[in-house]
């Protein structure tokens, strides 16, 4: 992946930034120490949270890793929106008995984001990748300054066309099979229920757009289908869910146990945990209360936080936000490094079969 993150692994595979928890130091050690790209998620941590996760991360590797960060949400929730949707998970709240988060403690839309800019361009890392929406033109300048590659999540033509525009050094290209929060760059409500385009479709679509690298990411878990990407014009592959399962993973076992269970057999995008598309696999919480959430992130997120962590202590994964892509079912419960490794031999087999049929229809 020497063009997408400027020579900074052997394998063009990159472990995918997931907050929450799951995209630990350890995970993300154990990733670049087998030749590919950790990531650390900064989202929902403080920045002295984000910065510790950092000095850990270096204490375990000296390879190069990056850092994600969630930009400031700019979008006005409904308070009464928000407030009919308390009333909607009061039996949520009575049945794990916890307290639903009052408004004026359900955090702020910024996310932390100046503080946590700062801290990585006072002591850079490698790699900084962006999150539903754009960085200015100006932040872009100063992570270069300073030696950082910078990704910007895009999920359109549009949005790759606006990070090109303000600098970024490639794009990450989420396609809907994705698992976790779409990374659109505005939550339109509007746009609930429409065909959102697909992984390899969108490759082609923003590889004819822009001119700049591209790492595709969304539903993949195998070797051949890095294969696939990379024909289609990535320059390397992200993976979130495929990590996830890792004894690495700081992802709850309930919920690496939940990714190959036939109890869940299927993911759908709903707005039921975050207040925002996010892709995870169908429960109970999903299916009965995803129709009456509102455009209200990040408030849902933390008005849910504690029904989330209750269902978790009850080892109960039907409350829990089971975040998972399309390819969920071919997870594999490898260690990271060992996980990297497979990928890449599936890689490097399904390109040497590509390499002979290429050479047999033009002898």
């Amino acid at each position: 992946m020497s063009s997408a993150a400027n020579g900074l692994t052997r394998y063009p595979i990159v472990q995918a930034p997931m907050a929450g928890g799951a995209s630990c130091p350890a995970l993300a050690a154990a990733v670049c120490e087998a030749g590919a790209l950790g990531f650390l998620a900064g989202g929902y941590k403080t920045a002295d949270g984000m910065y510790q996760e950092v000095k850990r991360l270096r204490a375990l590797t000296r390879r190069p890793f990056g850092v994600n960060l969630f930009m400031p949400q700019t979008g006005h929730a409904d308070p009464a929106a928000v407030e009919a949707y308390r009333g909607q998970l009061a039996g949520e709240a009575g049945w794990y008995d916890v307290s639903l988060a009052e408004e004026d403690t359900l955090g702020t839309s910024d996310d932390g984001y100046d503080a946590k800019l700062a801290i990585l361009i006072e002591d850079p890392v490698p790699v900084v990748s962006f999150t539903m929406g754009c960085p200015t033109p100006a932040v872009l300048a100063s992570l270069r300054k300073v030696g950082t590659y910078s990704i910007v999540t895009v999920t359109s033509v549009d949005e790759a066309r606006a990070a090109q525009a303000v600098g970024a050094d490639a794009v990450c290209v989420q396609g809907v099979e994705a698992g976790g929060h779409q990374g659109t760059h505005r939550d339109d409500p509007q746009a609930d229920g429409t065909a959102r385009v697909g992984l390899l479709a969108l490759v082609a679509q923003v590889r004819e757009a822009v001119a700049l690298p591209i790492i595709a990411a969304g539903g993949l878990m195998r070797g051949s289908q890095i294969a696939a990407l990379l024909a289609a014009g990535a320059e390397a592959a992200q993976l979130g869910t495929a990590f996830l399962p890792c004894p690495e993973s700081g992802a709850h076992p309930l919920h690496k146990k939940a990714l190959t269970d036939p109890m869940f057999p299927h993911t759908e995008l709903t707005r039921a945990f975050s207040g925002r598309p996010a892709r995870g696999l169908v429960n109970r919480f999903m299916r009965e209360h995803g129709p009456y959430a509102p455009a209200a992130y990040p408030q849902i997120h933390h008005m849910t936080a504690g029904l989330r962590k209750a269902a978790a202590a009850a080892g109960d994964p039907q409350g829990m936000a089971l975040w998972a892509g399309q390819g969920h079912r071919l997870a594999r419960a490898l260690p990271a490094g060992g996980l990297v490794e497979v990928l890449a031999a599936e890689l490097a087999e399904a390109q040497s079969a590509l390499n002979d049929m290429q050479k047999r229809s033009t002898s």
